[in-house]
């Protein structure tokens, strides 16, 4: 199975049957897709970064990403900054291409009370996809 397809196919499920939000599904992505175990403590932590708990601050689908860049460029002994200098990178590309880092302004039609659930699930795939080729690139 191809990345994309893969994406697609896990955020629906990680979504609809789970009920996870979108930084912990960034994180369980990255980690299944490059093969790197991901520690329940970090999966614990990262239980509010959906733009903070749903205040609609910074998305979680950048914090999940750039939780999962510290993991995966320390355990490759990458200096703390030159990982600092990555995550740098990943969210000017991240602001460039999709046009903010915060949830209320990524979150088609920000929020409202009569949101359908998992509304960010396009998004969420597109930015997941970012991030894994964003990565690859990034490798040393």
């Amino acid at each position: 199975m191809d990345y994309k397809t893969y994406i697609w196919n896990k955020v629906h499920s990680l979504y609809y049957q789970y009920d996870m939000n979108c930084a912990r599904t960034t994180l369980t992505c990255l980690s299944e897709l490059y093969s790197f175990p991901v520690s329940p403590d970090v999966f614990d932590a990262a239980l509010g970064m959906h733009g903070a708990g749903g205040y609609g601050a910074q998305c979680g689908l950048i914090e999940g990403a750039l939780m999962f860049i510290g993991l995966y460029f320390s355990a490759s002994n990458m200096s703390e900054k030159q990982v600092a200098s990555v995550c740098y990178q990943f969210a000017r590309e991240f602001e460039k291409r999709f046009g903010s880092l915060r949830c209320r302004e990524l979150r088609p039609g920000g929020f409202s009370k009569n949101d359908p659930p998992h509304l960010c699930e396009t998004i969420t795939c597109q930015a997941i996809e970012f991030a894994y080729l964003f990565i690859q690139d990034a490798e040393p």
